[in-house]
């Protein structure tokens, strides 16, 4: 007899359900599982499968039959009883009578169970329906922009061919946008496909409310939603004369009002200052010859002085803003490392300087025809690396800001006295880190400053670890009383135009510092500035963590407001500082 069982199955975590199996429908959020229907056949509890079961009993019932009649037959002209059977014959009868059971039962099993399904659905469902909640109300309409992810729409049926042919392997996930022409659909039958391969229908990851086009080509492949962080502002920061306010997109609490508490104690004794000591974008292809002498010779061309006007003019002939500025040799074998320096004006630059860098192998091909190159970067440039030629080179801008922060702010704002800020920074910032080993990392937290204000304002995150190489100075002046503080950054590699900058989140950030795209009248000045605010806001960052553990205070704040609801903005007027330090 057939029967239909329901059953609860806990969620899928990390398969997806088997083909041509869907659930009947989803349980209410938060509770234990899916209901899913299975069906019974006559057949399920059979060892074989059900083919060869068929044409077992099928073969059985024909034989049996077969058999059978012909005895039969040879009884009657024989005219012997046909109640007197043969141990054959009984064999024969058994086989017919289970075969024609297992095929009566198989048919007409299958026939009751078309013909009562949509009835049994029916009363299954208003049981399903008498025992699981009610379903909760439709979210009103601002609620679904807020949740992007919150109401899924059926996608049409031209788009579930596509899903199902990127599922397969039939069309590459990576031609979507060029071959529909639409960013947004692209990027959303690409979700799709992912949900149905990985099981996992990433619920908190937004789609709708970006611009997909804006990526293609330059910020981002292979799109599937993005990302939500939250930007908090600090300031103002007074800076050479002027008032900024500076964005941080952070995760980490107290950062932003730790900043915006040592930004609040430069402007109460005067505001800082700056001044950027080098502004230029390196690139360092390495090349081999067949002897060290031939590297030597190239080496040699390259550094002789006589030459660089000509280096400079095959250099510069691909873009109006990069201006060689410089070549710097090494050696190690027979392998030569040129590190070319040039100016990049209002962009970071490496598209800039490789392109140019690209010029001048291909001229020296001619009268070195024996140079292999390796590659057009050799890390002896070195980007997004903790490198000493950054540290002593520099890289990018390097940029020094300095303040001096009277004594009566020490104490009201900052909560501690100049000479315990003076003794920490030598012990922890200078003498520590000596211990530690670090390169370029005489600093309390600068990585922590520099990394929220590239991520608010577009740019490449991953430069963090050379831009974020600080030496921290405190000194006591004015017979004790007053403190004299800088930080010294060589290689902060920002800009204004390119990348992530030109989205339309991080260009607002970079218009709230007055600092968006290109500087027609000074080309180079915007992304000057922008260094100068990442020096001024690590300065403030810097001074605000050093005083909190001179005063003992960074713990308690942090067990205070990190870990509350309450108001931050309290948070400017306490001892606070970062997580990390």
């Amino acid at each position: 007899m057939a029967m239909e069982v329901s059953r609860r199955v806990p969620p899928p975590h990390g398969g997806a359900a088997p083909a041509g199996r869907q659930p009947r429908r989803r349980a209410a959020a938060g509770g234990e599982g899916e209901r899913e229907r299975v069906r019974v056949q006559a057949g399920d509890a059979l060892p074989l499968p059900i083919r060869h079961t068929n044409l077992f009993f099928s073969a059985l019932f024909a034989a049996s039959l077969a058999y059978l009649m012909r005895r039969w037959r040879e009884k009657i002209r024989a005219s012997t009883p046909l109640h007197v059977v043969s141990l054959a014959e009984i064999f024969a009868i058994c086989g017919l009578v289970a075969s024609l059971i297992y095929l009566l039962s198989f048919f007409g099993i299958a026939f009751v169970q078309s013909v009562v399904s949509n009835s049994d659905d029916e009363e299954d469902y208003l049981i399903d329906a008498r025992h699981e909640p009610s379903p909760a109300p439709a979210p009103a309409p601002c609620a679904l922009l807020g949740n992007p992810a919150a109401a899924p729409e059926k996608m049409p049926e031209e788009d579930e061919e596509i899903v199902a042919a990127v599922v397969a392997g039939k069309i590459p996930s990576y031609v979507l946008e060029t071959s529909l022409g639409d960013c947004r659909r692209a990027a959303g039958i690409r979700r799709e496909a992912l949900r149905r391969i990985t099981g996992r229908d990433m619920d908190g990851l937004p789609l709708d409310g970006f611009d997909y086009a804006s990526i293609l080509g330059q910020c981002c492949e292979l799109p599937v939603g993005y990302v939500q962080l939250p930007v908090g502002v600090a300031g103002p920061l007074l800076l050479d004369g002027r008032r900024l306010y500076v964005p941080m997109a952070t995760t980490e609490g107290c950062l932003v009002a730790s900043t915006n508490r040592g930004f609040k104690a430069i402007a109460e004794s005067g505001g800082a200052s700056s001044v950027v000591l080098k502004d230029g974008m390196t690139r360092a292809p390495a090349v081999r010859f067949p002897s060290a002498r031939r590297a030597a010779e190239l080496k040699g061309f390259l550094e002789n002085p006589a030459n660089f006007d000509t280096l400079a003019t095959v250099f510069n002939r691909s873009s109006r803003f990069g201006r060689l500025q410089g070549v710097k040799c090494a050696m190690a074998g027979r392998n030569l490392y040129m590190r070319f320096t040039c100016s990049t004006g209002d962009a970071m630059g490496m598209n800039m300087v490789s392109k140019g860098v690209q010029n001048v192998l291909d001229y020296l091909q001619d009268d070195f025809p024996d140079m292999d190159v390796i590659s057009i970067s050799g890390n002896f440039c070195s980007d997004k690396k903790s490198a000493a030629i950054n540290w002593i080179e520099g890289r990018g801008k390097s940029v020094v800001c300095e303040a001096v922060i009277k004594e009566d702010v020490v104490k009201k704002v900052l909560k501690t006295n100049v000479q315990a800020l003076v003794e920490l920074n030598v012990i922890k910032n200078l003498a520590g880190s000596a211990v530690a080993g670090a390169l370029g990392g005489f600093n309390a937290h600068a990585s922590n400053i520099v990394t929220a204000i590239f991520i608010a304002t577009g740019q490449d995150p991953a430069q963090n670890v050379e831009s974020s190489q600080c030496m921290t100075m405190l000194e006591a002046i004015n017979d004790g009383k007053d403190l004299h503080i800088s930080v010294t950054m060589p290689s902060i590699e920002v800009g204004t135009v390119g990348g992530g900058t030109q989205l339309v989140s991080q260009s607002a950030c970079l218009d709230l510092l007055g600092v968006k795209g290109a500087n027609r009248e000074s080309p180079g000045s915007n992304a000057r500035l922008l260094a100068t605010v990442v020096a001024g806001a690590v300065l403030a960052g810097e001074l605000s963590l050093i005083s909190a553990q001179a005063a003992g205070h960074l713990v308690q704040s942090h067990m205070k407001y990190n870990r509350s609801s309450r108001d931050m903005s309290k948070a400017a007027e306490e001892a606070d500082g970062p997580k990390k330090c």
